[in-house]
């Protein structure tokens, strides 16, 4: 075949794939235009014959009529994400009330639209966009309820219910095993988050509270929030925080001995190397890492201690932040449990995982008007990646986690004394 024949065939075959899709989106318009103007004929006549049931027929002469027409009103019921303009057929009672439609009621009984702009906002379409995001009406169809204001009040009204519901959850019947809380910032606010985990490895989002981690007052009314809702304190769980002092003080007096405290290793890491110069950073913090990955606390708080001892001289700032709480970063470790598991216990890394989606929906809003908004923007977010939680990694070793905390109950019960680290580990 000559190569003009070919280019000729190329062409052709070319121009033949552009025709189908315009043909296809002729197609899908017209099928679009055919179902909604159906829908809208369906409405009007559905209506008509509920008030045709009431009244009798048109300039029919009833002897005993109960309901008169009264002609039709300007309303409008929801369709794809925006209110469309319908005629709503009225009814009256023979002595002037008004008489409501059965299908009418329910048709608009619930307002979608709540759940819409909530739904689309959180994948991310901003207010200004979301009548873009919806799809087109045929010619003739009046539609409202899609400005950036109608938008925005209704997101508002959904995430003050979706944050109402998640302050209000029951915790009975959660077999919690661990309860991790750490404070993430949004600008000048810190949200405190509670996650738990239960018996099977399945996360739970547990509640929320604006203040701050150094806050014991904010930390306090977490945590009897928790347990006013079912959470039990005389039950021993592990706790995981992000090792502020007022956070563990909040714990110590909520749970007492009951809770097992591991300080974030993430955090730890952190603020020591924060107190350290640049050029110190990345030697420090594989020392910090190959400590934390070992099995054996002993061998692990040696090597933490012998760091701090060659730190205290040049740099006492960063060596007390690493003996600060040290033992309790090593709480997990004591446990012994797979590897796997130890490392995903040892850090609030599930809190900042989880807050990542927040940041992700809220990235467009550019002013924070108070901690409620703060609230119901996290909320939303929290909610949404809730949806795709899964167990946590090595929840197959769950357990021994829940043998451990089960021995140290039993032996807070017979002597009242805490567990040394010997029977922990045991």
């Amino acid at each position: 075949m000559r190569k003009s024949d070919k280019r000729k065939g190329q062409r052709e075959a070319q121009g033949g794939g552009q025709l189908w899709l315009r043909m296809g989106e002729f197609v899908r318009a017209a099928l679009y235009e055919v179902v909604i103007g159906t829908g809208l004929a369906f409405v009007g006549e559905a209506l008509e014959e509920e008030r045709t049931a009431l009244c009798g027929p048109r300039y029919g002469h009833l002897a005993q009529r109960k309901a008169v027409r009264a002609g039709q009103v300007a309303s409008s019921l929801v369709l794809g994400g925006r209110r469309v303009a319908v005629k709503r057929p009225r009814v009256r009672s023979v002595d002037g009330h008004e008489v409501a439609l059965p299908s009418w009621l329910a048709w608009s009984a619930q307002d979608p639209l709540h759940e819409r702009a909530l739904e689309q906002m959180v994948l991310g379409v901003s207010s200004r966009r979301y009548a873009r995001s919806l799809e087109p009406l045929p010619a003739g169809v009046v539609a409202r309820g899609t400005s950036k204001s109608a938008v925005s009040q209704r997101f508002v009204y959904g995430t003050e219910r979706q944050l109402a519901e998640l302050m209000s959850r029951s915790l009975e019947g959660l077999t919690l095993t661990v309860l991790m809380i750490d404070g993430v910032h949004f600008a000048d606010h810190v949200v405190l988050a509670a996650v738990g985990v239960d018996e099977r490895g399945d996360k739970h989002v547990l509640g929320l509270r604006e203040g701050a981690t150094e806050n014991a007052a904010a930390a306090r009314a977490l945590l009897s929030d928790l347990v006013e809702r079912g959470l039990d304190p005389n039950r021993c769980l592990l706790v995981v925080i992000d090792g502020a002092k007022a956070l563990r003080k909040a714990v110590a007096e909520g749970f007492g001995s009951r809770a097992l405290i591991q300080r974030c290793i993430e955090h730890k890491k952190r603020n020591v190397t924060e107190a350290l110069p640049q050029v110190m950073r990345a030697s420090v913090r594989a020392t910090m890492n190959q400590a934390y990955a070992m099995h054996d606390a002993a061998g692990a708080r040696r090597l933490l201690e012998n760091l701090a001892r060659r730190l205290a001289h040049p740099h006492p700032g960063a060596a007390a932040s690493l003996r600060e709480g040290l033992e309790e970063t090593l709480t997990v470790m004591k446990l012994g449990l797979p590897s796997s598991l130890q490392r995903v216990l040892s850090s609030t890394n599930i809190i900042e995982n989880l807050f990542s989606g927040v940041r992700r929906i809220s990235h467009r809003v550019k002013r924070w008007n108070g901690g409620t908004m703060v609230l119901r923007w996290t909320a939303a977010g929290v909610l949404e990646a809730e949806r795709k939680f899964r167990r946590v990694t090595g929840y197959t070793a769950m357990p021994k986690l829940v043998a451990a905390l089960r021995a140290h109950d039993a032996s807070l019960t017979r002597t009242g004394k805490r567990l040394d680290d010997a029977e922990i580990a045991a």
